[in-house]
């Protein structure tokens, strides 16, 4: 976990620990420590307690602030909600909570309706779960499988969203954070906060920080750190039965325009690492979002594929075996031994016998930092590149920011480099500090490390009594500063800058960086530690000349040609070191796996079926379908609606492209209530039936869904900012459209507060005496301080509200050919 504030301060031996606070927190109203104890004794008496507090926490691994009381632990949290359900069986078990902050300031939102963006007030009667993160960081890649987990248990409950606050400048662009989306298969909305709007909002100071909101819009707490699954699940629970008893949830279901309903199928998608076999005339590629490995020779011609495609850990024969997102490989002899990053394991590729093994890990990650033990029985931590030197294995474990080692032929695996805190720092093996190693090379003696989250290079002795150096990069700065020394500045050693790099090759004593946001290729004299450009104008693209890049993640040199992963391109880029000629490899041949067999339940039909008369179509490359939509008065469909629409024929048809059938297409709004969609025709004579059926994925009324008013306005009782929760509203077409207007509940009585003026922002804000209510988890592994603040915490109040039950299209109208939700279509 990276922390953003100076607020929290972690030492080695030392922690001092606040609840979290707006900035403009009314600390008058709230008595603290030193206003209500002031003599000598007092104080001490009062850090001894905090001290103990802190043992505590370090002990148990948390601790849950519920309340003015002090610190509690989960169980308690639970047993005080029971304690309040005795009393009462519609007692909020979180109550007092202040209006949570709204979440405009963003400059852009994915994985939603393009040019669409959420306001929290559209989801009333949801639990919300916002999640602060930062693309590049570990430990919010560790969050994304329990916000699935999250997600799909409680799908009709639970609305997440991401709130992407940048690090690095390169993670600020819209574009790119659409693409760390795909990569990650993020499946919920994601808010570009690039000005950090959102985050001073909340007043996160941590990457990640998971924020609770309750179906009232209330804010219920935060939870800074990775390994919070548990305990999100209970307080969902909570929340979940209580509104349900109080009338106050809403379970209809909510889709979204996902980035990856856009994203073009290609043979590799997303290769992290590259590795060049001279001597045996083979490459091996880590096509990572594909989950195997891709062996082609040299000059890219293909020889076979390592695993199924799908995700697993599954041993065996290459057809049969499965990994999950792999990275970094090496060679030894006939065995490939490959970082299976995601499963947490090590694996082991035998090239002869054509099986894979596992070597080491549990397939569960390590939650907290280990010494090492046995290899089945030590469970790892995101291992992210192998290298191999002199009959050792190492490891970058990415996760606790830590090289690891392992001596062929032994059962033991352990930690080689690195005290697990995230920093820049130089020194014996045992005292240096690490920053999410992510890339390994070797000259024989010494590994070279790409330390991304530190933007630097690293050098590691690995002979007895060695140390860690930095050859690139800032290093050894006070307070973790190093961390955040980043950018794109060619120079020598300390003065040199990249920004999270992800690969490193060595060749001829000098180094060549994949600079991965920075989108170039670097190359360092080992020897004057000068860093200069060697390929990249810092632009991002998939152009050959000029040479341009989207974020490399991984190099490698096999003769005099260095092998790039172009890893946001989709490709593998080959450059001669001789003449600096840069070419993209091309695989022929080779396709993407099998897709995993779709899910289209969310089409079954909301109404009856719509039969179409038998049609005779003339001969063509398509033929149009025209969907006609049942708008209520006052409605339209919104141009940049995404209706999708799915076709299938009837068995043996000849008529329809069957390449066209049975998937996920997107239709064309046409006019104010129609689409139309397309099929493809193979030109044979024949007959065929088709059903259609469509889809109206949902989007907040902000700036429209997929349908709104026509007038902006639909004004529920005592309210005129309603909610039209589009996003709710599942459309399938053909059946008979059905609008039902729900008051919400009804307005509240307000309590005093004091309202005031921020000059800064020309927002209101609320202030309140609430603050101290929060549930909180000291996570103690990964702490690392910026010295910055956090500016004001804004608050938007809570309103009524209306909402369509659910939108659907009609029969058909006149001589045009149209179709309904299972509508049939006969073509001659």
């Amino acid at each position: 976990m990276m922390r953003y504030d100076e607020a929290v301060r972690v030492s080695d031996n030392r922690v001092w620990l606040r609840t979290p606070q707006p900035e403009n927190f009314d600390r008058r109203s709230t008595p603290t420590m030193t206003e209500s104890h002031s003599t000598d004794s007092t104080h001490r008496l009062s850090h001894r307690v905090l001290i103990s507090i802190t043992i505590l926490a370090m002990m148990v691994g948390g601790v849950l602030m519920l309340g003015r009381g002090g610190p509690l632990g989960n169980n308690d949290l639970l047993a005080q909600a029971a304690d309040k359900g005795k009393k009462g069986a519609t007692e909020n078990p979180f109550p007092n909570r202040p209006p949570a902050p709204s979440l405009d300031g963003g400059v852009g939102w994915l994985n939603i309706n393009p040019g669409s963006e959420i306001n929290l007030k559209d989801l009333r009667g949801k639990v919300v779960l916002l999640d602060f993160w930062t693309y590049c960081c570990i430990n919010c890649m560790h969050v994304l499988p329990d916000l699935k987990y999250l997600e799909k248990k409680y799908s009709k409950e639970l609305v997440v969203i991401g709130v992407h606050s940048a690090k690095f400048d390169n993670e600020k662009d819209t574009e790119a954070i659409r693409r760390a989306i795909l990569r990650y298969e993020i499946e919920h909305p994601v808010i570009n906060d690039a000005n950090m709007t959102v985050w001073r909002k909340f007043g996160a100071n941590s990457w990640p920080t998971q924020v609770l909101i309750d179906p009232e819009g209330r804010y219920v707490g935060q939870q800074p750190g990775e390994g919070n699954r548990e305990l999100f699940d209970k307080v969902i629970g909570l929340l979940i039965d209580f509104h349900k008893k109080k009338g106050t949830l809403d379970t209809s279901p909510v889709r979204f325009d996902l980035e990856s309903n856009r994203l073009k199928s290609s043979p590799l998608k997303f290769p992290g690492k590259v590795l060049a076999d001279v001597p045996g005339k083979r490459l091996f590629i880590t096509d990572t979002n594909h989950n195997r490995i891709v062996v082609t020779d040299l000059s890219g011609s293909l020889l076979e594929t390592i695993g199924s495609g799908a995700i697993g850990r599954k041993n065996g024969r290459y057809p049969d075996a499965t990994f999950d997102h792999p990275q970094g490989t090496t060679l030894v002899g006939d065995e490939l031994y490959v970082a299976d990053t995601e499963n947490h394991m090590i694996r082991v590729v035998n090239l002869k016998k054509k099986t894979v093994r596992t070597l080491a890990g549990t397939g569960s990650q390590a939650r907290f930092r280990a010494d090492g033990g046995s290899l089945t029985q030590t469970a790892l931590n995101s291992p992210w590149a192998l290298s191999h030197v002199k009959g050792t294995l190492y490891i970058a474990m990415a996760g606790p920011h830590q090289l690891w080692s392992h001596k062929l032929g032994t059962d033991r695996i352990g930690v080689f480099a690195g005290t697990g805190r995230e920093d820049i720092t130089d020194g014996p093996l045992d005292r240096c500090a690490l920053a999410q190693p992510s890339s390994l090379a070797t000259d024989g003696t010494h590994l070279f490390v790409a330390d991304s989250e530190g933007s630097a290079i690293r050098q590691v002795d690995t002979r007895a009594g060695g140390s860690v150096k930095t050859v690139v990069g800032a290093h050894d700065l006070f307070r973790g500063r190093a961390l955040f020394e980043f950018g794109d500045i060619d120079g020598i050693g300390d003065k040199a800058r990249l920004q999270h790099p992800l690969g490193v090759a060595f060749h001829k004593g000098a180094l060549y960086v994949a600079d991965s946001y920075n989108h170039k290729i670097k190359k360092v004299d080992l020897k004057t530690r000068k860093s200069t450009t060697f390929l990249g104008n810092g632009k991002r693209g998939v152009t050959v000349k000029p040479a341009r890049f989207a974020e490399p993640g991984g190099v490698s040199i096999g003769g005099d040609i260095l092998y790039i992963a172009d890893t946001n391109n989709h490709r593998i880029c080959t450059v001669d070191l001789k003449t600096g000629t840069l070419a993209q490899l091309k695989i022929a041949g080779l396709k993407p796996p099998a897709p995993a067999a779709a899910d289209h339940s969310d089409f079954a039909a909301s109404g009856q079926a719509v039969a179409v008369p038998k049609q005779t179509i003339q001969a063509g490359k398509t033929v149009s379908l025209a969907i006609p939509l049942a708008i209520p008065a006052g409605f339209k469909l919104n141009p940049r609606a995404s209706i999708i629409y799915r076709a299938v024929g009837n068995k043996g048809q000849q008529v329809i492209d069957s390449g066209g059938l049975g998937k996920r297409r997107k239709a064309t709004p046409a006019g104010d209530t129609g689409a139309t969609a397309s099929l493809a025709l193979t030109g044979k004579p024949g007959q065929a039936v088709v059903e259609v059926s469509c889809l109206l994925p949902g989007l907040p009324r902000r700036q429209g869904g997929a349908v709104q008013a026509a007038d902006h306005s639909l004004e529920g009782p005592g309210d005129r900012h309603r909610r039209q929760q589009d996003n709710v509203a599942e459309t399938s077409c053909g059946s008979q459209a059905r609008l039902e207007g729900e008051g919400g509940n009804p307005p509240r009585k307000r309590r005093n507060r004091r309202r005031t003026r921020d000059p800064r922002d020309g927002f209101d804000e609320v202030q309140t005496t609430d603050y101290d209510r929060w549930f909180a988890l000291l996570l103690i592994p990964f702490p690392v301080i910026a010295p910055r603040r956090m500016p004001s915490w804004l608050i938007s109040s809570s309103r009524t509200s209306w909402k369509p039950a659910s939108i659907t299209g009609t029969a058909p109208v006149g001589g045009t050919r149209r179709c309904g939700p299972t509508s049939t279509a006969v073509g001659t």
